[in-house]
């Protein structure tokens, strides 16, 4: 049940970037396509976060080391930027314009995320 609770959080706070962010676009006209498209890039944001995060993590360790952590917020907005690379792929109508976007997006998408997650409880306390 935690899992469908993460991502409907993700899918809200990648809403929630598409109306705050100029960049960021969602392309589909009905209310239940929004819904259903949200949904699957979240679920493949997810899943590009799972995968690749913990390997840039080990690879770019020095980085992470150099920079205090900040080069976090340019890999988090690459992945968004991959993910909606990944939503085309899928003829998905999300759209992200370029790395400004993704990472202002990344970090608006985190923010949200971390305060509904800390507002929802996901049964796993």
């Amino acid at each position: 049940m935690g899992i469908l609770i993460r991502l409907v959080i993700t899918a809200v706070s990648l809403w929630i970037a598409t109306l705050v962010i100029d960049g960021i676009e969602l392309n589909t006209d009905s209310t239940t396509g929004k819904v259903g498209t949200l949904l699957a890039v979240a679920v493949i944001f997810g899943l590009v976060n799972a995968v690749l995060r913990p390997i840039i993590k080990t690879i770019g360790c020095g980085l992470y080391v150099l920079t205090l952590g900040l080069v976090a917020i340019l890999v988090n907005g690459l992945l968004l930027l991959l993910t909606s690379w990944i939503a085309a792929q899928f003829d998905l109508g999300f759209h992200v314009d370029g790395v400004l976007s993704a990472v202002l997006g990344a970090l608006l998408v985190g923010i949200v995320s971390w305060i509904l997650n800390m507002l929802v409880p996901d049964g796993d306390d």
